[in-house]
């Protein structure tokens, strides 16, 4: 089934796409798995709700996903995903309370939702034998929360260079394919030489600056090779950082100029979103009704609740 503006329009419509995507060869029990379903129909029962012929349990399309027990319209849901696919540098929240007629609370928490979808779990390592990794980190925000040191105890903290009460992220991006990037309490050699291990193929050629982070690669990947920016050297044959500083430079301009503040704690919410984009770009062959139908069946399986059960909040 093609993704039509009908689709955005009318809650039916968008419910039948979703089942489309999401049960390509008909329904399949949240519940148990199984592929014998009855459609529920008549008055009494609300529209797409079906019981299995097996565990005789009740579902929709949206059990087990990021839109369970949600009160919005299915149209709307496709629409924010469709939305927040496509646009680039993202879109806010308060645009999104807007353009669907819906609070502004309900907005801020959808959009978490579909970040929450654009998680990727795959675990295999970027990089192999002859491509190229680049590394580097960045730093954006004020942090919320100060890291303790074992020198200055409980005394005043002073600080130290431009970055010294920033939010460190660092990145991983293989050219011409995917990016990986983290949050990370406290940049130190052993935190990022920790990630690059964990993501990077040993067979991979490794491409950082002269960050004094990066100093175990050498030992650790088949070519670790360096530029050094503070004699202005940027490139040096096909040795830069120039790929993922382009990575930094779009998830910056996005942060500033459509969410304008993130709260620490959601920050690594934000890096899945951008991550998701750059991984699916039109430079891939993917385009935006595609990464819609990504972030659909990215959304099987995953649950964000507002409040915890241990009653915390999101």
């Amino acid at each position: 089934m093609r993704l039509t503006d009908d689709c955005f329009s009318n809650a039916d419509k968008a419910r039948e796409y979703l089942e489309a995507q999401r049960w390509p060869d008909g329904p399949v029990c949240a519940h148990c798995g199984s592929l014998k379903a009855t459609a529920l129909e008549g008055a009494k029962h609300r529209d797409g709700l079906y019981q299995c012929n097996d565990c005789r349990e009740q579902f929709t399309v949206t059990l087990g996903t990021v839109m369970e027990r949600s009160k919005i319209p299915l149209n709307k849901w496709l629409l924010a995903i469709h939305l927040l696919g496509a646009s680039k540098k993202g879109m806010s929240a308060h645009q999104l309370h807007r353009m669907l007629k819906i609070t502004y609370q309900s907005a801020w928490f959808m959009c978490h939702r579909i970040r929450e979808a654009m998680r990727d779990d795959n675990a295999d390592p970027l990089g192999g034998g002859g491509k190229i990794v680049e590394a580097d980190e960045t730093y954006f925000g004020k942090r919320e929360t100060r890291i303790p040191s074992k020198q200055r105890g409980k005394r005043p903290y002073i600080k130290r260079g431009l970055a010294a009460d920033k939010r460190p992220i660092v990145a991983l991006v293989e050219r011409g394919g995917s990016v990986r990037s983290f949050h990370i309490g406290h940049a130190t050699k052993a935190n990022v030489s920790k990630i690059v291990r964990e993501n990077v193929d040993r067979e991979t050629r490794l491409h950082t600056d002269e960050s004094r982070l990066y100093n175990d690669a050498t030992r650790l990947f088949a070519d670790h090779q360096t530029v050094k920016h503070s004699a202005n050297e940027y490139v040096r044959g096909d040795v830069h950082t120039n790929t993922i500083e382009g990575y930094f430079s779009i998830f910056k301009r996005g942060m500033k100029g459509v969410y304008q503040h993130c709260g620490e704690k959601h920050l690594h919410r934000y890096l899945s979103e951008f991550d998701f984009r750059y991984n699916n770009r039109v430079a891939l062959g993917i385009i935006d009704t595609e990464r819609a139908v990504k972030i659909i069946k990215g959304a099987e399986g995953k649950r964000l609740t507002y409040r915890r059960p241990d009653g915390a909040s999101l």
